[in-house]
C-alpha cells in the first residue's frame, strides 16, 4: 500500500463522522446473539411477562431513533452556525469531534441492540439481555444532555478559536521542532539546485497540496543518486497539468507513478503539515466578525489574541530551510516552506485592513505588535515593525478626530480596557500633537482630559 492510499484512509477515517457508528451495528447485533445464548445456556429468565418485555423494548427502540434524529439535527444546526458565523473552513473541527462519534456509535449500538433483543423474545424473557437493553436508554439520556451541552460550548467563539489555536500549535511544534537560536541561519534552498536541466512530473489531479512523505521523497532520491524539488508549498492549490516535481537525476530514472503517490492532494486543506491555514481560519473568522453585517469586533480580538500566542510560539522556532540532506550532507529533496514574513503578514494585512475603522481593533493589533517586538528575538522585528507603521499610517485615515488617533495609538490587549495609566500615556500623547504641556502627574489627569475635551467644543462653537 503506498504512502498516499494509507494517508487518504487515515484522512478519510478521521474526518467521517458515520464510521464508529455503523461499527456499532454489528457490534450490537453480535452483542445481543452472545449474551441470549449464554442466558439460555444458564437458564437465566426474567420474571418479566413476554408482552411488558416487548413494550418495553419497543419504547427504548423508538426513544433511540428519536434521539439519533435530534443529534443529527443538532450537527446539521451547529454546521450551519459554524459555517454563517464563524467560517466553512471550521466545519472539519466539527466532524472530527470525538464526543460527537462517541454519541452516534452508543446511540446507533442500543436501538440495534434493542430491537435485536426485541426479535428474540418469545416465550421466555432472557434476564440479563432485556434489562441491560431497557437501562441502557438511561445511559443515553445522560449522554445526550453531555452532547448538547458540549455543541452549545463548542460553538461559541472563544471555545471554537482556542480549539483551533490548541491545534495549530501541536502542527507548529511538530513541523518545527527545533528552537532559534543567535547562530541559526536559513540557507538558501535555490543555491542548492543543480545546473542540469530538470526532468519535470505534473500533477494528474487539481486541488490544494495538504501534505508530502518527506521520508519517502528522501529515500528515493538517495536511491537513484538524484536531487527532487517540489515546486507548489504545503496549501498552495495546483490544476491538473502544473508541474509538481522538478528532478535532477544522475543514474536512475524515478518512477512517475511513485513520485505522484507521495504527494497527497484534495479539495480543501488540512492542518497536518499547514501551519498556514490555522491563520488562515482565524483570519476569515475576525474579518467575518468584522463586516458589515456582523460587526462583531469583540470576537475579532478573541481571533487576535489566538494569532497573537501562535506567532509568538512560531517566532520562537527555527523554520524549516526548505531542503533535507542525505547521510553524507548532499541536498537531496528541496521544497518551498512560508518564512517568518508569510505569517506575520497573513495574521496582521486582512484585520488592519477590515479593522481599520475599529478603535478596539487597532489597539489589540498594536498591543500584539508591540508585545512581539518586546518578547522575541531581534531578527524577527523589521516586520513587525513594518506593520506597526502600517497600523498607525492605517489609523491615521481612518480617524479624523485628534482623540480618536490617540486613542488608537495606545496598545490594549483587551482592544477597550485600559487602566489609568494608558490614559495618562494618552494624555501626554495628545499634549504632545497639540503642542500643549502634559499634566504634572497621574492626580490631574481627570482634570486635564475634561478641560481638553470643554477647549475642543468652545473652539467647534466659535
Amino acid at each position: 500500500m503506498s504512502w498516499l492510499t494509507r494517508y487518504r484512509i487515515r484522512l478519510y477515517v478521521r474526518n467521517s463522522l458515520w464510521i464508529l457508528p455503523a461499527l456499532s451495528i454489528p457490534c450490537a447485533l453480535l452483542a445481543a446473539r452472545f449474551l441470549i445464548q449464554i442466558e439460555l445456556w444458564m437458564g437465566w429468565t426474567s420474571t418479566v411477562s413476554p408482552e411488558t418485555a416487548r413494550i418495553i423494548m419497543s419504547t427504548v427502540a423508538g426513544s433511540t431513533f428519536t434521539l439519533l434524529v435530534v443529534v443529527s439535527s443538532a450537527m446539521l444546526l451547529a454546521v450551519q452556525l459554524a459555517s454563517a458565523q464563524l467560517t466553512p473552513r471550521i466545519i472539519a473541527m466539527i466532524y472530527r469531534s470525538p464526543h460527537a462519534k462517541l454519541a452516534f456509535a452508543i446511540f446507533v449500538f442500543t436501538f440495534t441492540f434493542s430491537v435485536a433483543v426485541l426479535a428474540r423474545i418469545e416465550v421466555k424473557v432472557p434476564l440479563v439481555t432485556a434489562y441491560l437493553a431497557a437501562y441502557s436508554f438511561l445511559l443515553d439520556l445522560a449522554l445526550f444532555v453531555f452532547f448538547i451541552d458540549n455543541m452549545g460550548k463548542t460553538l461559541r467563539p472563544s471555545s471554537a478559536l482556542r480549539a483551533v489555536g490548541l491545534a495549530a500549535r501541536d502542527v507548529i511544534r511538530d513541523v518545527y521542532p527545533s528552537r532559534l537560536t543567535k547562530d541559526s541561519i536559513s540557507p538558501d534552498p535555490l543555491k542548492a539546485i543543480p545546473k542540469n536541466e530538470p526532468r519535470k512530473i505534473f500533477a494528474n489531479e487539481d486541488g490544494a497540496v495538504l501534505a508530502f512523505n518527506l521520508k519517502g521523497l528522501l529515500a528515493l532520491a538517495q536511491k537513484t543518486n538524484s536531487v527532487i524539488e517540489i515546486v507548489p508549498q504545503v496549501g498552495d492549490f495546483i490544476a491538473e497539468g502544473d508541474p509538481l516535481f522538478r528532478i535532477y537525476e544522475s543514474e536512475n530514472r524515478l518512477a512517475e507513478t511513485e513520485m505522484l503517490n507521495s504527494v497527497a492532494v484534495a479539495e480543501e486543506r488540512t492542518l497536518e503539515q499547514d501551519p498556514m491555514f490555522a491563520f488562515r481560519i482565524l483570519v476569515d473568522v475576525a474579518s467575518k466578525a468584522l463586516s458589515p453585517a456582523i460587526n462583531d469586533p469583540t470576537t475579532a480580538v478573541l481571533a487576535i489574541d489566538q494569532i497573537h500566542h501562535l506567532l509568538r510560539d512560531i517566532g520562537k522556532r527555527y523554520l524549516a530551510e526548505g531542503l533535507d540532506k542525505d547521510a553524507n550532507g548532499r541536498v537531496r529533496l528541496i521544497y518551498r516552506t512560508p518564512d517568518w514574513e508569510d505569517f506575520v503578514q497573513l495574521g496582521t494585512t486582512e484585520i488592519r485592513q477590515y479593522g481599520r475603522d475599529s478603535i478596539q481593533v487597532q489597539r489589540r493589533l498594536r498591543a500584539m505588535l508591540e508585545d512581539l517586538i518586546e518578547t522575541l528575538p531581534p531578527q524577527r522585528a523589521p516586520i513587525l515593525e513594518k506593520e506597526l507603521a502600517l497600523l498607525g499610517t492605517s489609523l491615521k485615515r481612518a480617524f479624523p478626530d485628534l482623540d480618536d488617533q490617540v486613542l488608537a495609538e495606545s496598545g490594549d490587549l483587551q482592544g477597550i480596557g485600559g487602566s489609568d495609566d494608558d490614559l495618562y500615556e494618552d494624555s501626554q500623547a495628545t499634549a504632545r500633537h497639540a503642542g500643549q504641556a502634559k499634566p504634572a502627574d497621574n492626580t490631574d489627569v481627570k482634570a486635564y482630559a475634561q478641560r481638553r475635551s470643554e477647549e475642543d467644543l468652545q473652539s467647534h462653537r466659535n
